[in-house]
């Protein structure tokens, strides 16, 4: 079987797409795009300018004049990249939960997935590309000829973003992350642009009690390079 020159992975957040795409990347020598830090940084830096996340027309504005681009990280493993925004290195400040409350509140503005998307289009160019995020494999790469959806219950995703923050050395709150992982899970499912859904022809993993090693082994057996 030829590999895939486009695999796409969706799913909720926390649900494992960044370090499923890390690992598939590494193990085919393929490109990893995640658009959520796309989004992450965009986050970033409007509160950083302080545009008011209500504030539709100006965030589709910023979208469409800031330069996102994902650099080789010099001294860590194969696939991972670091994430610049306007040539500033953003890779560590992207990842809190102040970013966390605003990101699904930016990704819903149709002005800013219309730039995103033009981005990751761009991105995809030439192939030998694992993209993950939420509309990958229905409005980003539907001719992806891989497209994977990983699901996990909102508990076990809650869990793992518990300990990422704890790992991050930030104060933490099971219950409080509970509550804004099922917001944003709403917020992704019902907006009107792109939302999160599987793409009918994708396969579909369940990561409740399976380590990454394990999903990305069901994965290589779906491409027959297990």
């Amino acid at each position: 079987m030829p590999k895939p020159s486009f695999i796409a992975i969706d799913g909720p957040v926390a649900a494992g797409k960044t370090t499923i795409g890390r690992l598939l990347a590494q193990r085919l020598g393929y490109r990893l795009v995640d658009t959520g830090a796309m989004y992450r940084a965009l986050t970033w830096k409007g509160m950083r300018l302080g545009i008011d996340l209500q504030d539709e027309e100006g965030l589709s504005r910023l979208a469409s004049s800031t330069k996102i681009e994902f650099v080789p990280a010099i001294g860590y493993e194969e696939g991972c990249c670091s994430v610049f925004v306007d040539g500033h290195d953003v890779t560590t400040e992207i990842q809190n939960l102040v970013i966390d409350a605003g990101v699904s509140l930016v990704s819903k503005v149709a002005g800013v997935r219309k730039a995103m998307v033009e981005l990751q289009w761009g991105m995809a160019e030439g192939g030998k590309i694992v993209m993950a995020g939420r509309d990958i494999g229905t409005t980003v790469l539907p001719q992806a000829e891989l497209k994977i959806y990983l699901g996990a219950s909102v508990e076990e995703r809650a869990r793992r973003r518990y300990l990422e923050v704890i790992e991050r050395g930030e104060a933490a709150d099971y219950g409080a992350i509970l509550s804004e992982l099922v917001k944003r899970d709403e917020i992704d499912s019902q907006r009107s642009i792109s939302p999160l859904r599987p793409a009918p022809d994708a396969r579909m993993v369940n990561t409740d009690g399976l380590s990454p090693a394990q999903v990305l082994s069901q994965i290589l057996e779906m491409m027959g390079e297990s």
